[in-house]
């Protein structure tokens, strides 16, 4: 079967390598559809970064580069392995994309996703949904029921965005600012938004800009560069500032901006991942007892979010805004996304 594969930073491969066999417990996937993520990008321009260098294989997938891309994905289960209830063939699927050793302390309490060998099917091997077919142990394979399968490959990065927000402690009535309006920004705006939280988004390209007023997710959105952000975000909230912040840029000037906009004894999430080490003044969250929190990925957010969507609190379809054929990840997806962002939101493609 046709798979990218992930050899080298700036060296992802078409390929052609063995289809998956089914295991017990698993289930075979037909790929429908899979996105572009940031973290994608961050592996083809600085990495490896989750995907394992050569010699150095993940201690769970025990596999290392060239390693199968593709960590946002739907499809439909085309067989079902032995000891697998609850899912049939013909059902529509998204993935979980983890793994974890089950065995760790942060796995025994619940965490599984700060589990301390935790790799992502995608980018630590066990294949990726940039690949025609990927096998899968039931654990992580959720039903989408009648989600459209291109809109159900975003559910993987609203999920992302769901626990980021869990991660706040943002209510209903509160006012969250959200810094860059790439795919995570928007949907960690779709989010807020379904909760009932006034939204300010900051960004500055123009389709960006664009796409959060249309979406209906931001009730009010900012261009840094033609305005200053955090006096606007007092002027919008009576000269409080926000009640959360979320950075989904991994841009240095953005983490400041949250920092500033915020109220004393505000919440700040780190959504974004970085390509570099960040500089911060620590005098910020010292004066106003900012906390600053971390957040990764997600832990059993797939559910709620499937929900989310099926009753209409989230519509992903605005957020689409390219399909491709696999042959052309390169060339219309990662330097779209990379050299054009102005131009594109997400883009997915169709193994």
């Amino acid at each position: 079967m046709k798979a990218a594969r992930f050899h080298a930073r700036k060296d992802i491969r078409i390929e052609d390598i063995p289809e998956p066999e089914l295991r017990a417990g698993a289930v075979k996937i037909d790929v429908a559809w899979c996105g572009i993520c940031g973290t994608d990008l961050h592996e083809y321009l600085e990495g490896p970064i989750f995907c394992p260098a050569p010699g150095h294989p993940h201690p769970l997938s025990h596999e290392e580069s060239p390693v199968t891309l593709g960590h946002e994905f739907s499809g439909t289960v085309s067989d079902v392995g032995e000891g697998v209830e609850g899912l049939e063939v013909g059902d529509n699927v998204v993935v979980e994309p983890y793994f974890v050793d089950g065995t760790c302390d942060m796995c025994q309490a619940g965490s599984y996703h700060l589990c301390r060998q935790m790799g992502f099917i995608g980018l630590s091997g066990g294949g990726g949904g940039l690949s025609e077919k990927i096998v899968v142990d039931q654990r992580w394979v959720h039903p989408i029921g009648n989600i459209p399968l291109d809109e159900a490959a975003l559910i993987e990065p609203l999920s992302v965005a769901h626990h980021a927000v869990e991660r706040s402690g943002v209510k209903a009535g509160d006012v969250a600012l959200v810094g860059g309006s790439g795919p995570i920004g928007l949907l960690t705006a779709a989010v807020l938004k379904g909760m009932g939280v006034t939204t300010i988004i900051s960004e500055l390209t123009q389709a960006r800009k664009e796409k959060a007023t249309s979406s209906g997710v931001a009730d009010h959105v900012l261009d840094p560069s033609k305005e200053d952000v955090p006096a606007r975000v007092r002027e919008l909230t009576g000269g409080a500032g926000a009640d959360v912040a979320f950075e989904c840029a991994g841009v240095n000037a953005v983490l400041d901006t949250m920092l500033d906009a915020v109220r004393p004894g505000a919440v700040v999430v780190n959504v974004s991942i970085w390509g570099a080490p960040a500089t911060i003044d620590m005098q910020k969250i010292v004066l106003k007892e900012i906390d600053l929190r971390g957040t990764i990925a997600y832990v059993r957010d797939h559910p709620a979010v499937i929900r989310m969507v099926q009753e209409g609190k989230v519509d992903l379809k605005p957020f689409i805004t390219g399909r491709i054929a696999l042959e052309d990840l390169v060339e219309q997806g990662f330097d779209t996304l990379i050299n054009h962002k102005d131009t594109a939101v997400k883009v997915l493609v169709h193994p």
